[in-house]
């Protein structure tokens, strides 16, 4: 058997710690000022990215929903209007039932969740559905206003369609009495 220069000469048993025959020289090991300085420069960088990650903004939950929920008849009233299918594609003739709800003046202000039109992906929001020619309300309110006519004038539109179908529910019917539309 050859032995490397590295081998150890002394006999070490399993489970029991190596002990020193001589103490170590004074000054010698790991308790010197330039290896606790590795130490403290490593928890100082720490310190830094851990302050650096709290000042970071949370990730939001949703897309930046503001506002609060819709109550049960507001919900009602919005799965009503829905169901009536894009307002701006009946204008143009055709009938798309995959509408999304668009808020006409934002979700924060009180009674929000019922100035609501019914309007498809192309319609609502540019750059989405599948007919990239359509005239979206975002980011082109005047252009829809103006081949469309005023929200309002749309909403009032569709809560004649809702008062004259006989399958809307008194939830429907009440929810679209609290709208004054002028």
């Amino acid at each position: 058997m050859i032995r490397s220069p590295i081998a150890r000469t002394g006999t070490l048993k399993q489970g029991k710690p190596m002990v020193r025959k001589a103490p170590m020289a004074r000054g010698t090991g790991f308790k010197t000022p330039a290896a606790g300085a590795g130490l403290l420069r490593v928890a100082a960088v720490q310190t830094k990215a851990r302050a650096r990650e709290s000042k970071l903004p949370k990730p939001m939950a949703s897309r930046g929903m503001k506002g609060r929920p819709p109550t049960a008849d507001e919900a009602r009233f919005m799965s009503a209007i829905a169901d009536l299918g894009c307002v701006a594609c009946r204008h143009d003739g055709w009938s798309n039932p995959d509408v999304s709800v668009h808020h006409i003046d934002g979700r924060t202000k009180p009674g929000a969740h019922l100035l609501v039109l019914p309007l498809c992906a192309g319609h609502h929001q540019d750059g989405t559905g599948t007919n990239p020619t359509l005239i979206a309300v975002h980011p082109y309110k005047a252009r829809f206003e103006a081949r469309y006519g005023d929200q309002l004038a749309l909403l009032a539109e569709c809560i004649a369609m809702l008062t004259n179908n006989e399958a809307a529910s008194g939830a429907t019917v009440a929810a679209s009495e609290q709208i004054t539309v002028e």
